[in-house]
This record gives structure tokens, sequence and C-alpha cells, in this order.
């Protein structure tokens, strides 16, 4: 327990933030600079608590909390439709389900070409392997129900819930048979569509597996929906480069519709009266910006190329073919934008490799754009402000955050994702951070599994049961409940 208490110390507070002007984290206050500082009144010890599955220890958490994980690809997973549960669980959203039941529908980051899973007929593109699953299940992580529900895609990273009962799911690549090979190096060739999208999959039924390309081909992490305006913000996890911070609005307003369209807009974020401010550099106190958004006049490229044959578009090219049309009207420069969230007119975004000194370059830059330990920042819909509501001073306060959701009470829970220890952490409405859950997986032969990353949580809408992911390619879900609001969540 030493290193939980010392981590827990290091982490009373210590943030680059100010006052929120408004929503959920009204009074969120800078705690770092003062000197001889408490741990907040959440500190919180973490024990080793066994699964109801099988009775191993995989979490510790709180006194008074329990789990169930499931659908745990270290040995083979049959869905009910007959299809082989692929691996690396990412995003994930909970829905209202039958008889108390809830409807999860989870994404799965499978990259490189590759034959799809489930049914190919019914595939995007019958050559791509991410896609997503939908998994019904009571408050106590027990399967009842599990099918594909979109397949033939690539990436499926992170996504957004919708509040007429649709997922949101999104590639975090801009592959296909017209660009050239990723960081992975493995050939584009046998791809059949091009790929980059985000796909909307109903929590009762099966995408349509036809993307919404108006919100643009570029490396999707996340979606948070505004109701009041109708509009989807979006993330981009453009790893090499400066990534972008986005808004696409459908035509027709999706609360009335019931669906997205394709024929929407897409704009990209700019400081309002200054030119690609460097917003993955470390930022001052009570950072704030007004901002406007610029026009994206081709949001769905594709590019030139001879079926079977390597594609003359290199990758880099591709992926930032979006975000460069924004950059030459002076749009801002986050690092590694990747989860987000949105609650009572305020969208939350984590921006991973966020707050450290500036980048001298564009890229592509090998170990990531941003040189800090991550950010999370609040966009205020309605006063069209950006603020920093968290700016990690170091990697043992909190090392790279990813996911984020809010909980019924208002307290944001994000999902860490590092080569060390990873948590689920909390953030409180007076700005502190806290320990939820961490990771104690090893695998069947006792290999130790403790940096796979949590993704993908959400709550039920009920606020019962807390799931997550763990995103590798031996993925598992788990089903946490316990006294929440005794712990601030």
């Amino acid at each position: 327990m030493a290193e939980l208490d010392r981590r827990t110390l290091l982490r009373g507070g210590a943030a680059a933030g100010g006052a929120l002007i408004g929503g959920p984290f009204l009074g969120f206050v800078n705690r770092s600079s003062a000197s001889g500082s408490h741990p907040p009144s959440h500190s919180l010890a973490l024990g080793p608590i066994p699964d109801l599955r099988d009775g191993k220890v995989r979490l510790w958490l709180p006194e008074g909390f329990q789990y169930r994980s499931f659908h745990d690809t270290e040995s083979p997973v049959t869905l009910d439709d007959g299809t082989a549960l692929p691996g690396r669980h990412d995003g994930m959203g909970a829905f209202r389900g039958r008889g108390g039941r809830y409807v999860l529908v989870r994404n799965h980051e499978v990259n490189n070409p590759g034959p799809a899973f489930g049914d190919a007929t019914r595939a995007y593109d019958p050559m791509a392997q991410g896609g997503t699953t939908t998994v019904e299940v009571t408050r106590y992580g027990e399967v009842t129900r599990s099918y594909t529900s979109c397949n033939g895609t690539m990436m499926n990273c992170s996504g957004g819930r919708m509040p007429w009962g649709s997922w949101v799911t999104c590639e975090e690549t801009v592959n296909g048979p017209d660009v050239g090979p990723d960081f992975t190096g493995a050939s584009n060739v046998p791809l059949t569509r091009p790929h980059g999208f985000v796909f909307e999959v109903p929590a009762d039924g099966r995408s349509s597996g036809e993307p919404i390309t108006a919100a643009g081909r570029f490396a999707h992490e996340s979606v948070a929906y505004d109701p009041n305006g109708g509009y989807l913000y979006l993330t981009e996890d453009n790893f090499g480069w400066p990534s972008g911070f986005y808004r696409y609005k459908p035509r027709r307003h999706p609360r009335s519709a019931g669906r997205l369209d394709n024929r929407g807009r897409l704009q990209m974020l700019k400081v309002r009266k200054r030119s690609n401010v460097d917003l993955a550099a470390a930022q001052p106190r009570r950072a704030t910006y007004k901002v406007e958004w610029v026009d994206i006049d081709d949001p769905a490229p594709s590019f030139p190329y001879t079926p079977g044959q390597t594609a003359p578009t290199a990758n880099d090219t591709a992926l930032t073919h979006v975000a460069r049309q924004g950059w030459a009207q002076g749009a801002a420069y986050f690092s590694r934008l990747e989860g987000s969230a949105y609650d009572d007119g305020v969208v939350y975004f984590t921006a991973t490799q966020g707050g450290g000194p500036a980048e001298t370059s564009l890229g592509p830059i090998a170990d990531g754009y941003g040189n800090g330990s991550g950010q999370i920042w609040a966009y205020h819909t309605r006063s069209a402000t950006l603020q920093l509501l968290y700016e990690s001073p170091g990697p043992d306060v909190l090392d790279f955050p990813d996911n984020v959701t809010t909980s019924p009470r208002g307290t944001l829970v994000v999902c860490e994702d590092n080569v060390d220890d990873n948590y689920l952490r909390g953030l409180t409405r007076s700005g502190h951070l806290f320990d939820i859950a961490l990771n104690r997986l090893t695998s069947g032969t006792g290999a130790d599994r403790s940096n796979d990353e949590f993704a993908g949580s959400t709550f039920s809408p009920d606020g019962h049961t807390l799931f997550v992911n763990i995103q590798a390619s031996r993925g598992m879900t788990f089903a946490i409940w316990g006294p929440w609001r005794r712990i601030g969540v």
C-alpha cells in the first residue's frame, strides 16, 4: 500500500486550472502551488477484491465494492450469433434494456487488414477486422445475450452515446486501399473501402454499415453530443501530429430525426483572433479562451490509386488532410485528444500528452505530439469558451488520461493509459483526483498484465453499475458496483 499512499499524497490536487465559468464543475479551484497541501478528503485505500466470476483478484477497489468480469478473451468466447469475439475491447456505451437489464455497445479496436468478424456479407469492408459487439447484461455483469452489431471497420477506438438510443463508433485511422501503410507497416492493398469515419449503431440492433462521411475522415477518437445545439463534438487522436477538436452539425436536428444524417457541416476549433495556438503546451492557471469555428470544405477525401496496387498517398499525408484545412485558417493545436463526455452544457475532453514544453515542429513525432502527462479540457457550448480543467504536473499524479465519463453526480471518471500501474481515477468538483480502481491482472500463465489500459468507462442509466474494459488483445469487460455516493462518484 506504500506506493498507493505516495501517489495519493502527490495527487492532492496538483493541477493547473481555475474556477470554471459554469457547468457541473462550478467552483473548481487550483490547489497545485500550495506548499504542504493535505491529501484530499476523498483519499481512498484500495485493496484486493475477488472477481465474482471465479474468485480471482483482478482489481483493487475501495472497501464495500464488488465486481464481475465477463467476455474475457484470454480464452475463446463465442457470441450468440456464432461470432468469435475479438479482443481489444475499447469505447463503450450503456443503455436501458429489457426487464431491468442493460445493453452495452462495445468497440473492438482491431487494426490491419484481415477477414471481418461476424457475417462478412453485412460488413462495411469484408477485409477489416474491427467493429462493435452488443451485450445484454444484468446490473451484476451476468451476460444474457450478445451479438455483432457493426463489422468491417478498423481501429474502433472510442465513440459516444446518443440520447435517442444509438452509439456512435469512431475509426481511429485513415487506412484504406487509397492510402499507404500506417505505423504498423502493414499494406492496405487488401482493404476494399476507405476508413477513418464514424458509424451509428442502434442500441437495439445493427448498424446500417454506412459511415457518416460528412463528419470527416481522420483519426477519430470519441464523440460527445450537445442536445441543445444539436452538435456532435469530435476528438482526434493523431499520434505524431497536432490533433484537432471538431464539431459536426447535421442538417436536421438528430433529436427530432432520431438518427444522424450525412448532410451536415464539419468545423474545427480556433482560438478567437489568434492563429494556431499551441494548446498542447503547458498552460497558465485558469487558462481560458474564447473560440470560433472554421469550416472544413473537404471532410471526406479520397486519394488516387489503382486497385490491387500500392497507393501513392502516404499515410501521414492522408492523416493530416482534414486538419491542414483547419490549420490554414488558424485552428488550434492539441495533443492527442481522446475521451470526451457531455454534461449540462459542457463537453469535457482529454489531451493525453498535453501539458509539457512546446513542440518545435508539426511532426511527425515518433513518441507522440505533446511532452506532458495529460490535460483535461472543458468546452462551454453556450458561451463558446474553452477552459483548462486539469493539467497533470507529472506521471506520479496523473499519467496519460484517456477515456472519460461523468457519474450521475457529476464526477469525472478518467481511464489512465500508461506503461506502469493503470488506474481508474475520479476528478471531483473541487479539483481533487482520487483512485477508484487499480488493474491487478495477471495472465493464465502468471504474467503481469497491470499495464493493460482501462477503456470504455460508462455508467448504467440508473447509476448502479460502472462498466469498463481492459483494452488489450486479451480484453475483458468489468461490471463494478458499490457505495458510489459514499466515495463521491
